[in-house]
């Protein structure tokens, strides 16, 4: 499919916009749904106000949302939201710089020339790397390095969805099991009170299983399809491409000292937010904090004018200023949920409804939402804000541990980011990399499958086991 052409398909609207639908729909539910509300009392030993679930009463309703109600709401959403988009700001502004220098560009390079003449183990050191860039949250902002990843895996003789799915899947992987991913894993922790990235160990575990997994998946298609290229899902490109000289082309970035110092400075950033947030008690102001040093750092070790570092760590936390709106706009619909007291019933009637299905039916069911709502709320960050107040209290009802709730709100998050036709990054990578969206459906839906199956057992482990805090 040539780049020029226009992709066909439903258009859908706006995150925005979708975020604004829920908002309207929940100010006709509002006229519908009675409210209602549990008791609240202060947890003498963590201070932190909890519901009392045996203590549910239907109220009236003293403050229906008026039209300005509606739209103060966005003002509000974003306010009430700041410390979470700030650290995210913080964090996207010290990270593109460490991208413009070039650090991540040079180490990828490194690692190809070290494992020069070894395509399997090329293949994994990649699909690795975009791991570790998922499981930091890079998310979208991983989707640059697809096109260096992509000339590499070609020039090695494989096909085009090989190429692509080395690094997109790597991504999708490491999104999904969040090691230390703040748009889902710190968010989902921070709104139900537990440490920001506490249970470290079990999504450490659930990575390495999604990364043999899809290795093994993605190796076995490349090793078929080189054994025979009519096995392509891009057979006629692939004997094309077959046919020409097609190599490497990438610009090498050399791997100096400076910046090997750089990306170490990444890890103990990662390690020290990490340790700091589990057992300092650390929150959004620290974590921002450690990114404003980690911009410092890298202005002084990779020698950067510091006017021109300022100007790059503007523009990028501008470009997550699109996910912090989406954010507060999230944010947005619990407040006029709560303005019509009915967040409280609807735990109440959740509750009701799967008190008697079991666990295991109860967690599915709960899988199978988040998974659905994904469709029409990519946004990671932005879902969490919608979902997690409501899951949250509904696992204290029905016996589960909020650490085995935010890891099935991961689990149903991250993967279909890179399979719902609705996800914006999906779509840039897929038009950056000139791959056809059937093609890309047909090659990884049985991944995507085999990884959600994968997903619901390991949060059966984490329930069954009592996944706990840390």
């Amino acid at each position: 499919m040539s780049t020029k052409e226009k992709r066909k398909g439903i258009n859908f609207p706006h995150v925005y916009i979708m975020f604004m639908l829920v908002m309207l729909l929940v100010v006709v539910l509002s006229w519908i749904v009675p409210s209602g509300q549990y008791e609240r009392v202060v947890n003498p030993e963590t201070k932190i106000t909890e519901l009392n679930t045996e203590n549910f009463q239907y109220v009236e309703q003293t403050n229906a949302i008026g039209f300005m109600d509606f739209f103060t709401a966005l003002h509000n959403g974003v306010v009430q939201s700041a410390d979470i988009i700030v650290m995210l700001l913080f964090a996207s502004g010290a990270l593109y710089i460490l991208e413009k220098s070039g650090a991540i560009a040079a180490g990828i390079h490194k690692l190809l020339r070290v494992a020069a003449g070894k395509e399997i183990l090329i293949i994994s050191a990649l699909l690795i790397l975009f791991a570790i860039m998922g499981t930091i949250g890079f998310g979208e902002g991983g989707i640059p390095f697809i096109p260096l990843a992509m000339a590499v895996v070609m020039g090695m003789g494989y096909d085009r969805i090989t190429a692509f799915a080395t690094s997109t899947v790597g991504l999708a992987i490491g999104f999904t099991a969040g090691v230390v991913n703040f748009y889902t894993t710190g968010v989902s922790q921070t709104i139900v009170g537990l440490p920001i990235y506490s249970g470290l160990g079990f999504r450490i575990v659930a990575l390495v299983i999604f990364i043999v997994i899809s290795l093994l998946y993605i190796l076995n298609y490349a090793k078929k399809t080189k054994a025979d290229p009519s096995k392509s899902i891009v057979a006629a490109e692939y004997a094309e491409q077959l046919q020409g000289t097609t190599e490497a082309e990438y610009e090498e970035e050399e791997f100096t000292l400076s910046r090997k110092i750089a990306l170490l400075g990444l890890v103990a950033v990662l390690i020290g937010s990490a340790y700091g947030a589990i057992q300092l008690g650390w929150g959004m102001p620290q974590l921002s904090g450690v990114y404003a040093i980690y911009a410092v750092f890298l202005v002084i070790v990779l020698k950067i004018n510091p006017s021109e570092a300022a100007a790059t760590f503007g523009t990028g936390a501008a470009r997550l200023l699109p996910t912090g709106l989406a954010i507060g706009f999230a944010r947005s619909v619990m407040i006029l949920m709560d303005q019509a007291q009915i967040i409280d019933t609807a735990v109440h009637s959740l509750s009701q409804l799967l008190n008697n299905t079991g666990s295991v039916i109860t967690l599915l069911i709960l899988f199978l939402v988040v998974i659905f709502f994904n469709f029409f709320v990519v946004s990671g960050s932005g879902k969490a804000m919608i979902l997690m107040p409501i899951m949250g209290p509904l696992a204290k009802i029905l016996g589960i541990n909020q650490q085995v709730m935010v890891v099935l709100y991961q689990f149903g998050d991250g993967f279909t980011n890179y399979l719902w036709p609705t996800s914006g990054g999906l779509m840039a990578a897929l038009g950056m990399s000139n791959v056809d969206y059937a093609a890309w459906v047909k090659f990884s839906m049985k991944l995507f499958l085999i990884l959600h199956f994968v997903a619901f057992i390991l949060i059966l482990v984490a329930h069954y086991m009592g996944l706990g805090p840390f």
